[in-house]
């Protein structure tokens, strides 16, 4: 099995399932997409090279692992009840989220039962400047308690952002949320995380005809110490530490920023920890579908070494009720009537 013969079902997120597993030829082979015959799923199937089936039974028996990239039951999809289709055919399943908690639960009794791998996907999770500011977090969080946790997201990267903020705590327990009121596109939630007191901007805007844009932001978050605040600017970076700004009594009474209780101001007053941020083309193109091949690793280490595979089916239930806390306590999303889109290039010092 150093090869998992896999299928990949769904052709609109599932593009970039499909340039991932392109990315992992040695560990994976695609043979079959699982869709129905739609302009989409047709073409696609056809530039893999592979065919298209739109039915379970469909599926051969020696498939190995799926890739779910249908919307959940939560989302008003048929994913989870095909996750667990597959699973009862003795399929491993990587689900893409969100996905209900019950869902989850259900999808994690069928798996013990047929004996197979049942993962839910976050490539958010997995994005390098996601991963060195939950990292970054960790450190600091071991010589500080965090004070506050200030964060923003697009309502529907609201699951990964609870992810992201529970990667970073260490743990999303005790949580709490409360809809405060609006301001322009956004719903003000306070509450915490982990213990940590929150505040929470939300998008909570949709256009039913373009769900996967118009979008302000994706995820955003800064959290507070004492000594400074540990921002992720968004998704794709940057990473900053900003220290809090203290004026020493040498400065204050005589200006005098030799003294030694000065020395903390030599520093920069914003550090970076990433690379500068790529383009939106190569986060597209080439870092969506690495972070999502972590996932699919990870998949396939507990495939071929379930004794030693790590289990997050725990921490994975906890944020699939945090979220569904979340979105009950935000209601239905606003119907949003966007206009086209209309590129702006990065303004300069010239423009002002």
């Amino acid at each position: 099995m150093s090869r998992l013969r896999t299928v990949l079902c769904g052709t609109r997120f599932g593009q970039t399932y499909l340039a991932a597993l392109g990315g992992l030829p040695a560990e994976f082979e695609l043979v079959g997409l699982l869709g129905n015959r739609g302009a989409r799923s047709v073409s696609t199937a056809e530039r893999a090279g592979v065919p298209l089936w739109t039915d379970v039974e469909d599926v051969p028996g020696d498939v190995d692992v799926a890739c779910v990239v249908i919307r959940s039951s939560s989302m008003g999809g048929p994913g989870s009840e095909l996750a667990r289709a597959l699973l009862s055919r003795g399929v491993h399943v990587l689900q893409e989220q969100p996905i209900h908690h019950v869902d989850l639960m259900e999808s994690f009794k069928t798996a013990r039962e047929h004996g197979v791998q049942y993962r839910m996907s976050n490539l958010y999770a997995q994005l390098p400047a996601v991963r060195t500011w939950a990292a970054a977090a960790r450190e600091v969080i071991a010589q500080q308690c965090p004070v506050y946790l200030d964060a923003a997201c697009a309502v529907q990267v609201s699951f990964p952002l609870l992810h992201v903020l529970g990667q970073a705590l260490g743990s999303v327990r005790p949580w709490r949320f409360s809809v405060a009121g609006t301001s322009g596109p956004f719903s003000l939630v306070t509450g915490e995380i982990g213990g940590v007191p929150l505040t929470l901007r939300v998008q909570n805007e949709i256009a039913a005809e373009d769900p996967d844009n118009h979008m302000h932001l994706l995820t955003r978050a800064t959290l507070g110490f004492e000594g400074g605040g540990l921002a992720l600017h968004d998704a794709h970076g940057p990473v900053s530490w900003t220290p809090r700004l203290h004026i020493p009594h040498s400065v204050r009474g005589a200006f005098d920023f030799s003294a030694p209780d000065a020395v903390h101001l030599s520093g920069p007053c914003t550090a970076f920890l990433d690379e500068t941020p790529p383009s939106y083309r190569h986060f597209l193109a080439e870092v969506l579908p690495s972070a999502i091949g972590r996932d699919l690793l990870a998949l396939r280490e507990a495939v071929l070494d379930p004794a030693s595979a790590s289990r997050p089916e725990p921490y994975h239930l906890a944020l699939c009720r945090m979220w569904q806390d979340l979105t009950t306590e935000l209601d239905y999303p606003k119907p949003l009537d966007a206009p086209g889109h209309r590129p702006m290039r990065v303004p300069g010092p010239g423009d002002a």
